[in-house]
């Protein structure tokens, strides 16, 4: 068991295994931007290849990835308060905010799954062009992130509602917001480097 660490600080840093393994997931998340940038990479030089098939300005529609950019972003602040409600001792109201922040995220995917569906069925395919092949790894890659987010965020609720907040659960309600705040960073990007340019 690792030692104890200053108890000055917050919850999910009062224990020097806390501390490690936030660290470990910094890590992680470094190496999943460096994947992110190679997909970002990859379509802004692809993006004009459609191979006769439709383009960006062909298939994007403001207002369904603006919906989608509402909602992400709303999720990010109802996270933060989660995570707010953790460090106050808090228990019940951080699970109504994880709670709101799984049912933004579940909106989003949906919005997403529909917006994939309605391109497939105008016959902009993963297989049709490079932009396209570009298009749905970048965003669906994304939105494979924002659904393992969601059921890791559940298996934790699930663990708060049984043990409450412990160094233990708090590490993990912390990590998972860093989590779901990078992925909204992503889709900052992705809505500004994909999407905005594709309508303009």
């Amino acid at each position: 068991m690792l030692g104890k660490v200053d108890h000055g600080v917050p919850l999910e840093y009062s224990t020097e295994e806390g501390v490690l393994k936030i660290f470990g997931f910094w890590v992680f998340l470094a190496s999943d931007l460096i994947l992110f940038a190679t997909l970002f990479a990859l379509y802004s030089i692809l993006y004009t290849h459609t191979n006769g098939g439709p383009g960006p300005a062909d298939l994007y529609e403001v207002r369904g990835f603006t919906a989608e950019t509402f909602i992400l972003l709303t999720s990010s602040f109802t996270c933060g308060l989660a995570t707010h409600q953790m460090r106050l001792g808090d228990a019940k109201w951080m699970n109504i905010w994880l709670v709101v922040t799984l049912l933004l995220g579940l909106s989003f995917i949906a919005l997403e799954v529909s917006e994939f569906i309605t391109y497939v069925a105008r016959g902009a395919t993963i297989q049709k062009s490079a932009f396209l092949s570009s298009f749905f790894v970048l965003v669906g890659t994304h939105g494979c992130h924002v659904s393992l987010g969601i059921v890791w965020m559940l298996c934790i609720m699930i663990q708060a509602a049984r043990r409450g907040i412990t160094a233990v659960t708090a590490r993990k309600v912390f990590i998972v917001g860093l989590y779901w705040h990078f992925l909204d960073v992503v889709w900052v990007f992705i809505f500004s480097a994909v999407y905005l340019p594709g309508v303009m």
